[in-house]
């Protein structure tokens, strides 16, 4: 079964930011300003990147979604970034409303329509378990009836961490949160158009019956200085400096390590 994952990089969008912008002109200049830009490629490297890399299931697709106004110095860093990824497709589109877009990126990026298929979302700056994908397929498998009779199903593992990062190195916290984007994946049926960009993440089990599991932490949620959903008054979520067993844990679950970030964010 074909596994598609969507990430969107700075992809300007018309709607679907929580930061509001008067235009679209003002849009584009915030998420393409040099300090927001330069975080964003650190995190990606560093967080969102590796664990990709070490998939224990390589059969997987991204698809990674850019404006086509990118600056040309970021479009080649990005490629370069991805350069030893076969399963990274770079999109570079005009700004459109965000969710027919992306639903019509997840139905063009279906090699055959006809055939069931696993859907995730994909931020550029968190990470999933090295084991996400397969387990992912595990789940639908072993939901096979559950999928059989419905359009589509959800399957959420709710156990991770909150994270910061910087020249330091990683500080973070265990949490328990439900359909979380990171580590949620959606199950669509053979010859039906909908995608996991159909709803909202926080919404999906309202739609659809939602697997959930909790055993191992399997995501990694990043704050930092430009989190969309962060950038009104939100409660703080404490961290702390890893220990040593959870810097191991850091990089054996998610393939981050400390000296990777310390260097990355320390240049």
């Amino acid at each position: 079964m074909q596994v598609i994952g969507l990430c969107r990089f700075s992809y300007p969008a018309i709607g679907g930011f929580q930061v509001e912008h008067d235009t679209l002109e003002d849009r584009i200049a915030y998420l393409y300003a040099e300090d927001r830009l330069e975080e964003r490629f650190r995190l990606l490297e560093t967080v969102a990147l590796p664990c990709l890399r070490q998939q224990t299931d390589p059969n997987f697709d991204l698809v990674i979604v850019i404006g086509d106004q990118l600056p040309r110095k970021h479009v080649e860093r990005l490629l370069d970034l991805t350069s030893d990824m076969p399963q990274v497709q770079i999109r570079a589109e005009a700004p459109e409303q965000q969710r027919p877009i992306m639903k019509r990126i997840l139905n063009e990026a279906r090699r055959d329509p006809s055939e069931p298929c696993l859907q995730f979302r994909y931020d550029d700056d968190d990470a999933v378990s090295v084991d996400f994908v397969r387990l992912l397929r595990e789940a639908a498998d072993d939901a096979a009836k559950l999928c059989k009779k419905n359009r589509t199903v959800g399957f959420d593992w709710h156990n991770g961490y909150v994270a910061e990062f910087d020249a330091v190195g990683i500080s973070a916290t265990q949490i328990y949160r439900q359909l979380y984007v990171a580590s949620l994946g959606m199950y669509v049926r053979g010859n039906d158009g909908l995608t996991i960009m159909n709803f909202a993440h926080e919404r999906l089990n309202r739609f659809m019956p939602v697997v959930s599991y909790g055993e191992e932490p399997m995501w990694v949620r990043s704050h930092n200085g430009y989190n969309d959903s962060r950038q009104k008054k939100v409660r703080p979520v404490p961290v702390e400096p890893l220990s040593k067993e959870q810097e191991a844990e850091f990089a054996a679950r998610f393939g981050i390590t400390t000296d990777h970030v310390k260097s990355v964010f320390g240049a």
